[in-house]
């Protein structure tokens, strides 16, 4: 039997419909050198790599939830030491909790010192392979075990870090966020991302168990949380922010939040505060986009 050319091979131990499995196979069939992938614990780990098999055809490094980006910044200064930095792409593939809460600190301080990693956030907004808690990407109002809607509470009750942002303002040459709906969007960014390290890419990633919706619709919910505004598409190159999927049109919000069990809870009141804030947040972008060169790159 021929030997497969998959870096990564089918059959993952994830959910029907999971986002982050849909996400790795787009990713790692637009790798071009030889890889090295760093694995934050979550959800991809545990699926992918149960002692003794492994869904990988390269070499993979799994450390703790906080400290990947610090794994390949070693990896990285092993390899200038070797002068074999151009020939290798190190990539980590971490979620929402390794990179917006746990690991913040140690991602921050890569992009400080400048490593030349490909850092890709899966984002499902929520730590799901612990137990679906809210974690800093969880949206307003959004249902988790540790958010729940109650007399006090109505799901997690802050607004979720607009992470692509801040890392903007680091010392990374390229920053995108993409999602599985726009599958040449993906692409054309994964490319990019991979071009021209350090860069930072944050990629939706949809989860059928922990939003509560049909495993099929995974892609439909893709394409409605860009379609809406809810998770906008834009790039950040050479200082400049550009929106990739320019929403002429919005499709309200309450189109993307009907589908998901997370949002059921919502009255009308709510809704329409999500509606207010996503767009905010667009117009913003907008306004960023329009005042030309605002992230810089200090080295």
């Amino acid at each position: 039997m021929e030997e497969s050319k998959e870096i990564f091979e089918k059959g993952p131990l994830t959910c029907l419909g999971c986002g982050l499995a849909i996400a790795t196979r787009m990713i790692t069939r637009n790798i071009r050198k030889k890889p090295i992938i760093v694995l934050a614990t979550g959800c991809l780990e545990v699926t992918t790599t149960q002692y003794p098999y492994t869904h990988f055809n390269c070499p993979v490094i799994h450390g703790a939830f906080e400290n990947a980006p610090a794994i390949a910044s070693g990896v990285y200064r092993a390899l200038k030491a070797q002068g074999l930095e151009r020939d290798i792409d190190i990539i980590v593939l971490a979620g929402d909790g390794a990179t917006f809460d746990i690991g913040f600190q140690s991602l921050s301080g890569m992009f400080e010192r400048g490593e030349e990693v490909c850092y890709i956030c899966l984002d499902n907004e929520a730590y799901m392979n612990t137990g679906i808690q809210r974690s800093g990407a969880t949206p307003l109002y959004a249902l988790t075990t540790t958010t729940p809607s109650d007399t006090v509470m109505r799901g997690k009750m802050e607004e979720r870090k607009q992470v692509a942002l801040i890392f903007g303002m680091h010392n990374v040459r390229y920053v995108a966020t993409a999602t599985l709906g726009y599958h040449v969007d993906f692409i054309s960014k994964v490319k990019k991302a991979l071009q021209m390290k350090p860069s930072f890419l944050h990629v939706l990633t949809p989860c059928p168990t922990g939003w509560g919706f049909d495993s099929e619709d995974t892609i439909k919910i893709s394409k409605l949380a860009v379609e809406t505004c809810f998770f906008p598409l834009f790039e950040i190159e050479d200082g400049y922010l550009k929106l990739t999927q320019k929403i002429t049109k919005k499709t309200p919000v309450r189109d993307f939040l009907k589908l998901q069990k997370r949002f059921s809870h919502l009255s009308d009141e709510e809704i329409d505060k999500i509606q207010e804030l996503v767009d905010r947040n667009y117009n913003y972008l907008l306004e960023l986009e329009k005042a030309g060169k605002v992230f810089y790159q200090f080295s």
